[in-house]
């Protein structure tokens, strides 16, 4: 495993390594066609809006998939920072969590092995998911990403991989129990999230930070009344500050995709039979029940719009 850049994080930091043999820019950003982005507004399913896989998962002559193995690697945009997910254990130097198992999958269908050479990980911030994938940065991204209708417009996801809700995230001794109690307050999330649409929504004062331990810095500090996001987000945050509490119940649904460049449809599908071999082997119930824990619910159940 290589990491190609990190930054800021609470629980280490590495040098930037610059990524050899970086695949071919993608289409830039902002250059989805206006047929392509009425058509997705009109017909828009996140949670069945991706492509069905063709059978097993086979990397075949001419495939992107092809291209990454020749090359030599798998280049995956991840988080750091976000515990049991994404996240940089400061006792190993190594990137794991539900999210980097995923990935892991994908490598290894790829390459045949698990070797940790064939998969880089690039760390990268919410804000720069979307761009990574289409300008070429990175092949894929696992990164709590949400599957939106907006989103589907410029990248393409794989089927749901996991479902989360944004709740909030405030210190034990406070009075608020929901998010339409923090009317006037400021509430933190990252810049690029989804949750700041709520948060906005409640009449609350929004802060948007690069990295939702910055966040907890500053609930911790006083600068903020709470952090409002993923519940998978915050009980991770929640289990490294125990003078913190989860309150009120989910307010949205969020059904987590793995982000593709829309410029390899096969990889999509590729991905996706992945993806199904993890829930009917057992993979998928034995990470989860390792980051999450028990109780373990049936994965979600794939669905496709194409």
């Amino acid at each position: 495993m290589v990491v190609l850049a990190t930054f800021g994080l609470a629980v280490g930091a590495a040098t930037a390594v610059a990524a050899p043999g970086q695949p071919a820019a993608a289409r830039a950003p902002g250059m989805a066609s206006a047929h392509g982005a009425a058509h997705a507004a009109a017909s828009c399913n996140p949670e069945a809006s991706s492509l069905r896989p063709s059978g097993p998962p086979q990397v075949t002559p001419g495939s992107f998939m092809a291209t990454i193995r020749t090359r030599g690697y798998l280049i995956a945009g991840v988080d750091q920072s976000t515990y049991n997910f994404g996240f940089l254990n400061p006792l190993t130097e190594q990137i794991q969590g539900f999210d980097i198992d995923m990935i892991r999958a994908v490598a290894t269908a790829i390459f045949g092995d698990a070797d940790p050479d064939h998969l880089h990980f690039k760390a990268i911030s919410d804000a720069q998911r979307r761009p990574d994938i289409q300008n070429g940065t990175v092949d894929i991204v696992a990164h709590t990403m949400t599957i939106l209708c907006s989103r589907l417009k410029y990248v393409d996801f794989s089927s749901v991989y996991f479902v989360a809700g944004q709740r909030v995230l405030v210190l034990k001794n406070s009075s608020v129990r929901n998010l339409a109690g923090l009317r006037g307050q400021k509430v933190c999330a990252t810049a690029g999230a989804d949750s700041l649409g709520p948060i906005k929504a409640a009449k609350a004062i929004p802060v948007a930070l690069p990295e939702f331990t910055d966040c907890l810095v500053q609930l911790q500090q006083g600068d903020v009344a709470a952090i409002s996001t993923d519940d998978s987000i915050l009980d991770g945050l929640k289990a490294q500050d125990p003078w913190t509490k989860l309150v009120g119940p989910r307010i949205t649904n969020e059904p987590y995709g793995l982000a593709i460049s829309k410029q390899h449809p096969d990889f999509v599908r590729f991905v996706n039979a992945v993806l199904q071999q993890l829930r009917t082997d057992g993979q998928w119930a034995a990470s989860y029940a390792r980051w999450i824990g028990p109780p373990v619910p049936k994965p979600p159940q794939a669905q496709y719009g194409g």
